[in-house]
């Protein structure tokens, strides 16, 4: 699968993944591959994702992501360094 994280100000990550797990506004859930089409709101939390180095997190002040054939493309309000 692709994950591409964006925020207004940059691209903060491109890339193949194994498993995303997101901060939905009505809960957390995975994304693994074959996974059905959604959109969905982010609430502020952690973005937890798996590629081929290892296990990334990333904390988020919100937005929304949108899965479809296998890519998710999530939008960020902003990511907390």
């Amino acid at each position: 699968m692709k994950l591409e994280i964006i925020s207004p100000d940059k691209l903060v990550y491109s890339g193949e993944v194994n498993s995303v797990n997101l901060p939905g506004s009505a809960g957390r859930f995975t994304v693994l591959p074959h996974h059905t089409a959604l959109i969905s709101s982010l609430k502020a939390g952690e973005i937890i994702y798996q590629n081929e180095e290892g296990t990334v997190t990333l904390k988020i002040d919100g937005g929304f992501a949108e899965v479809k054939n296998d890519v998710i493309s999530v939008c960020v309000e902003n990511v907390i360094e």
